[in-house]
């Protein structure tokens, strides 16, 4: 994944998106987010590349 690309959550682990975000940078092993509606505010978030609550990527075709 690269800076652009979007991430999807699934934060119950039921194989139900629940959340999106643009990857913002991917250092050493962590992701790097832009998320919308993150406690009701735009907000940087910061994932390890293996956690359970990233569902996928997408690249767009921009």
């Amino acid at each position: 994944m690269t800076a652009g690309d979007i991430i999807f959550f699934d934060w119950g682990n039921d194989g139900t998106i629940d959340h999106v975000g643009i990857v913002e940078s991917v250092t050493n092993g962590v992701v790097n987010t832009i998320e919308g509606n993150s406690g009701d505010k735009v907000a940087r978030r910061s994932y390890s590349m293996g956690s359970d609550s990233i569902y996928g990527y997408s690249v767009p075709a921009y």
